[in-house]
């Protein structure tokens, strides 16, 4: 019963009346001595979602522990403050998604942020992420925030948040993010959110922002690109508007578009989660692919920030490509582009970056052209910082090709270069196959995988890490424990994190590290092969990581 006064005062300031009325049941029967409305409130109200480096990303409903008009109004009010406090004249602007009340809650955004002072600049629909990334270079403005979760179940929502000036509009990061929390919570312990300033007068943009990305984007592309059989899918989100008019802009040929996810649906009633990495998540787009004989799948997440490929083998059995492999062939093509149109003397704009859990293969691309490499630790934050950069990319589906035109992972751009690739094989009458292999033989084969252990308890994942920590394995699988990076108090440059390298004979490597948005611990596996021809490359190397994976599955189950 001990939420009920917290959840009775967060009541009094609610003005969603879907939400006030859920909070209204939970206390009535609470009072009542439900214990499933009892556990319901401790649930809302016994924490707060944080503001962090991602934002805030969570459930909808009431509550402190929910996404919802009330917390939103805090986390908008406090960012104001934190604006007004750091320039005379900040502004800001911001888009959303097709998600339930993402809407409501940039129209929320704007309003507090004018009725701070902030100039504010909202969207005229719902739109990509990466046009609001855009967006906040275009303007000049402060900072941006999207209203979006990406890519999670359709009962959440979030709210990322972007930096202008010195930082270029990439996400925030430490320490802006305790700075913008600090504000957030003196807000929600001080203020109604009811009495908060609000002003309707903020400005809404026109199609100017839209067709200025459209056009950037298109331009990635070659002149009379050569035609392909495409097949889209939007996987209910708000792509498709933008991408369409990119790849037409671009010259491709028009896609076949999924019809059952191409219109943005908050439900996602044909997936279980609504992330191309998902098992099943493509099987609608592939299923197409095989009826028109098309000679690739584009799958967006519902934010069109991340990209996935699907593409058939000679046999005409389709697979999708992991997000490694996808990043490497990426990577290829901006080495052979950096290299091909900036003097070596140059370092600016030369720099190619991955996240740390991403497979080696870029800085191998990097080392045989003489290209700058980075590596970053997770969250595409981090490698749209590093400076001089060219190209960047993390495993899970992201990928920035054009940093002089957005600092975040852009699933539209990204489509667009590799559909360039695409065509330009089909110009030389060189297979998606053959380039592959002409990879591997100039690089060598690199294979990845990955393991999520999802724990019932959130105490198991620290107690993992320490028996990591504290017995170490000797060796993993076939392979020795060559060397064991711990970057618990920080290694080499980067900050202190709770992650473990392990580094094997053969240069194979396993990552260990605690998930970031879910009660999981993740582990990333990833081992190379230059031994024989590219076929019995491609096979030592997956030969490896099977062997790895099935190690440290029993490892972790100790």
């Amino acid at each position: 019963m001990s939420m009920i006064d917290p959840a009775r005062a967060w009541l009094a300031q609610d003005p969603d009346e879907t939400t006030r009325a859920e909070l209204e049941a939970l206390i009535a029967n609470a009072e009542a001595g439900q214990p499933e409305a009892i556990a319901g409130l401790d649930d809302r109200f016994g924490s707060r979602l944080a503001f962090g480096t991602a934002g805030l990303r969570g459930e909808l409903g009431a509550g402190s522990n929910r996404m919802n008009r009330v917390l939103v109004s805090q986390a908008a009010a406090g960012f104001a403050a934190y604006l007004t406090a750091r320039e005379d004249s900040p502004s800001i602007v911001i888009g959303y998604d097709g998600r339930i009340n993402s809407d409501v809650f940039a129209k929320d955004t704007a309003e507090l942020m004018a009725g701070a002072g902030v100039r504010a600049i909202l969207l005229p629909r719902m739109l990509p992420t990466p046009v609001l990334a855009f967006a906040v270079r275009f303007f000049g403005v402060s900072a941006g925030v999207m209203v979006t979760a990406s890519h999670n179940p359709a009962r959440d929502n979030g709210y990322k948040v972007y930096l202008g000036g010195d930082d270029d509009g990439s996400q925030i990061v430490a320490p802006a993010d305790a700075e913008i929390a600090a504000h957030i919570l003196r807000i929600a312990d001080e203020q109604n959110v009811l009495e908060l300033a609000r002003d309707s007068n903020y400005e809404t943009a026109s199609d100017e922002v839209i067709d200025e990305y459209v056009k950037r984007t298109a331009a990635l592309a070659p002149a009379n690109p050569r035609p392909l059989t495409i097949v889209y899918t939007a996987m209910h989100g708000v792509g498709w508007e933008v991408t369409q008019r990119v790849l037409h802009d671009a010259g491709f040929t028009a896609p076949v578009v999924v019809d059952e996810q191409i219109a943005p649906d908050a439900t996602f009633p044909t997936v279980a989660f609504p992330n191309p990495e998902e098992p099943g998540a493509m099987d609608l787009a592939i299923a197409k692919a095989q009826e028109v004989g098309a000679d690739v799948v584009i799958a967006n997440d519902p934010d069109a920030d991340r990209l996935a490929i699907a593409m058939p083998d000679a046999s005409g059995a389709w697979r999708r490509l992991s997000g490694n492999e996808v990043g490497a062939i990426l990577g290829w093509r901006a080495a052979e582009r950096v290299s091909s149109t900036i003097e070596p003397a140059d370092t600016a704009n030369r720099t190619l970056a991955a996240s740390i859990v991403s497979s080696p293969a870029l800085g191998h691309i990097a080392h045989s052209y003489g290209l700058p490499f980075a590596d970053t630790l997770t969250g595409f934050k981090w490698v749209s910082r590093v400076p001089g950069l060219a190209y960047g990319y993390e495993e899970a589906l992201g990928y920035l090709v054009d940093p002089a035109k957005v600092r975040d992972k852009d699933g539209i751009s990204a489509a667009v270069e590799f559909l360039t690739v695409l065509s330009e094989l089909g110009e030389l009458g060189v297979s998606f196959a053959e380039h592959e292999a002409a990879f591997a033989e100039k690089f060598g084969a690199f294979a990845s995988s990955q393991i999520s252990l999802r724990v019932a308890e959130l105490s198991d994942i620290p107690r993992i890490m320490t028996r990591l920590r504290d017995e170490p394995p000797a060796s993993v699988g076939s392979f020795a424990v060559a060397r064991i990076d711990d970057f618990i108090d920080g290694f080499e440059a980067f900050p202190p994190g709770d992650i473990l390298r392990f580094w094997l004979a053969k240069g194979a490597r396993v990552i260990v590290r605690p998930s970031g948005t879910e009660p999981k611990l993740k582990v990333y596996i990833d081992a190379s092969s230059t031994e024989g021809d590219a076929s019995e490359r491609a096979a030592n190397a997956s030969a490896i990581v099977a062997d790895i994976d099935a190690a440290m599955r029993l490892l972790l189950d100790a």
